[in-house]
């Protein structure tokens, strides 16, 4: 009886012994996924940001804006910029939603950075 307790002991260190390595382990296999997810964040951030200040002084004409232009709005993606480019020439920026191009959400989104220019007459 006394052999068979004493057996019950070494199971249960060897087990906690193994537990323990186990955690080891999985903590230095999950260390450089964290790593390396933290270097990509600030990158893609870094490049949203600088973006960003390119687009703020600059109004995008819904009249001659390219795809890639459009599709740098926020909520404007392949199919809205192709119903914005489809549904041209605009009389002014409300037409999105007048037209039924875009949703009021999405237009509420972007009225503050684009513009429907009209183009200029001819003189005589």
């Amino acid at each position: 009886m006394h052999r068979r307790m004493h057996y019950t002991v070494e199971m249960r260190i060897s087990h906690r012994l193994l537990s323990f390595f186990a955690c080891l382990i999985a903590m230095f296999l999950a260390s450089p996924v964290d790593a390396q997810t933290k270097k990509d964040a600030p990158a893609k951030t870094a490049a949203k940001s600088t973006a960003a200040p390119a687009k703020a002084g600059a109004l995008v004409d819904l009249n001659s804006a390219t795809m890639d232009q459009l599709k740098a709005l926020p909520g404007i993606g392949d199919a809205y910029s192709k119903k914005i480019i489809d549904g041209r020439p605009y009389s002014g920026k409300d037409d999105l939603v007048s037209k039924n191009i875009v949703p009021q959400a999405t237009y509420d989104k972007i009225k503050d950075m684009v513009i429907a220019k009209q183009p200029r007459a001819k003189k005589k």
